[in-house]
């Protein structure tokens, strides 16, 4: 017997398969409309299951030893009727994956992956059909295949465990090989694909890309908390259009969106998927691509570099000693002076460059200064410095970037 599906009045409901859950999950829940997206499996002949029976009867499928039908990883999407159509949401489900496949979506391979629409209703089956009709006037068009998805009444549906629900929000960096036809549905729902950025315009030794999408609030979250104060020498651009610049390649598809891709020679080096309000992660990430692994190890693992080893410690000349990743000032030259102790000491930090930390490592108590804009580590703080301050920043030369003053 079929768990029960939720009714909420004013709320519809509909059981979407585009292979792996946790993008779509994602992607559909970014709809104006939507009000909840929770992740199931479903369609299968048996009344329940869980991740470890799906996976598990899809082996046993493979081998010729059963002969029953598996559960689909699927996504129950609830909505407002008077906000959005059905219709509409199942042309996002149309463009958002591809549904040509079979059993597999991008590198997942297996029947519990197919394409699926499962119906509560025969005026939803109806929808289903036109759309997927439309569609497939589209994809024909364009020179693709035919569509395999499988629309059929809804059965045996089972909500996924905990840790599959929201899984992309709590794991920013997880994977999911979902990736669109990159074929518009026809007609009034069909927008202008937004222009893809001129290669000659970027910077091909390396160029960071944020690939957004309308009516993302995680996009304008990132937006707000860091591209509008961005500081960094890494040049970033943001943009709509989810394909990469012309001649430069991306190492999979985009499944989630604000996703943040470092690009050298053209060429995808790195990416950060999702942002969920987590700015030290995502500097932490750019960090490790920028950094060399004597810098990470100060940076990321409190590390010391050796007395009268590192850089900047003879530098007098006018200007700014800055973070390494982020580009924020953090000491002026003329707060800098000469301690002797064998790293660069400064009396004063720029107003809220940085952050204090009580230190009690290696048996003593000490006082760790941070950088304010991505959290790595600087030094420490002590009491015998010169006036005005009294103030000693003894700082690891080697997670400075000077910057000196424009003549």
């Amino acid at each position: 017997m079929a768990l029960p599906l939720a009714a909420v009045a004013g709320v519809d409901t509909i059981v979407l398969g585009m292979g792996c859950f946790w993008g779509a999950e994602k992607r559909m829940s970014e709809i104006p409309g939507v009000t909840d997206v929770e992740s199931g499996y479903a369609g299968g002949d048996a009344a329940r299951a869980g991740y470890a029976d799906v996976l598990g009867l899809e082996k046993m499928i493979r081998r010729g030893k059963s002969t029953l039908r598996n559960h689909a990883e699927v996504i129950k999407v609830a909505f407002d009727p008077d906000q959005v159509s059905l219709r509409t949401i199942l042309i996002k489900f149309w463009e958002n994956h591809d549904p040509t496949q079979g059993d597999r979506q991008g590198n997942d391979q297996g029947s519990n992956y197919r394409s699926a629409i499962y119906a509560n209703s025969d005026a939803q089956r109806a929808v289903a059909l036109e759309t997927r009709d439309a569609y497939q006037s589209a994809l024909s068009s364009a020179g693709q295949g035919r569509i395999t998805t499988e629309i059929a009444p809804l059965r045996n549906y089972n909500r996924a465990e905990t840790d599959h629900q929201d899984y992309l929000k709590k794991n920013p960096d997880g994977y999911c090989g979902l990736g669109g036809t990159g074929v518009s549905f026809p007609g009034e729902a069909a927008k202008p694909m937004p222009a893809s950025l001129p290669a000659d315009a970027l910077h091909f030794e390396r160029q960071l890309i944020v690939f957004e999408a309308e009516e993302c609030p995680y996009c304008k979250q990132f937006q707000a908390e860091v591209l509008n104060g961005w500081t960094a020498a890494t040049p970033v651009i943001a943009t709509l259009n989810p394909n990469p610049p012309e001649n430069w390649t991306l190492e999979k598809a985009l499944f989630a969106t604000p996703t943040i891709v470092l690009f050298e020679q053209g060429k995808e080096v790195s990416r950060y998927t999702g942002y969920t309000g987590d700015k030290d992660r995502f500097w932490k990430w750019l960090g490790y691509q920028l950094l060399t692994p004597q810098q990470r190890k100060i940076a990321f693992e409190q590390g010391t570099e050796p007395a009268f080893s590192g850089s900047h410690l003879d530098e007098k000349r006018p200007g700014m000693f800055v973070d390494p990743i982020t580009g924020a000032p953090l000491f002026r030259s003329d707060t800098k002076f000469n301690s002797g102790t064998g790293w660069p000491s400064f009396f004063n930090p720029v107003a809220g460059a940085i952050s204090l930390h009580e230190d009690n490592a290696h048996g003593m108590r000490r006082v760790e200064v941070r950088s304010a804009s991505s959290g790595i580590h600087l030094g420490h703080v002590f009491d015998d410095g010169p006036p005005p301050s009294g103030k000693r920043y003894c700082i690891n030369g080697n997670v400075l970037k000077f910057v000196p003053d424009t003549p």
